[in-house]
């Protein structure tokens, strides 16, 4: 019903910036909430943020806050991630995901769609 495709990874130094985007197509008038998730070698998918799609309300995790802002443009359905003051420990796949639900939160199993992923990596 939903696409999902991500954009704008790549190789940055620590301290660096980067902005992934989020292009979704299909059903997109379903779409009530878009969220950003991560995963790193060895290690489960971890939620990032994610903001709702009428009001833009924004739920960061901890350890993003501060340092990422989630941002969106209705009318071309796509959602982005400026990331700021990178680290080393953000290195990761990073995932887009879509929700059809009221109150998406930060469980992946919230979401109902899911981007193909691209890898952000920071260097020391």
């Amino acid at each position: 019903q939903v696409q999902l495709v991500e954009s704008g990874g790549g190789l940055v130094q620590a301290g660096g910036s980067l902005r992934l985007s989020c292009a979704a197509s299909g059903r997109t008038f379903s779409i009530y909430a878009m969220g950003w998730f991560r995963q790193a070698p060895g290690k489960e998918r971890e939620f990032v943020g994610r903001i709702n799609w009428g009001g833009g309300r924004t739920l960061y995790a901890d350890s993003v806050k501060g340092r990422f802002t989630i941002s969106r443009d209705n009318a071309k359905n796509t959602m982005y991630l400026q990331m700021n003051s990178l680290k080393p420990e953000d290195t990761a796949v990073y995932y887009c995901a879509a929700s059809n639900s009221y109150s998406s939160g930060s469980s992946y199993y919230q979401y109902d769609y899911w981007g193909q992923g691209t890898q952000v990596t920071v260097s020391s």
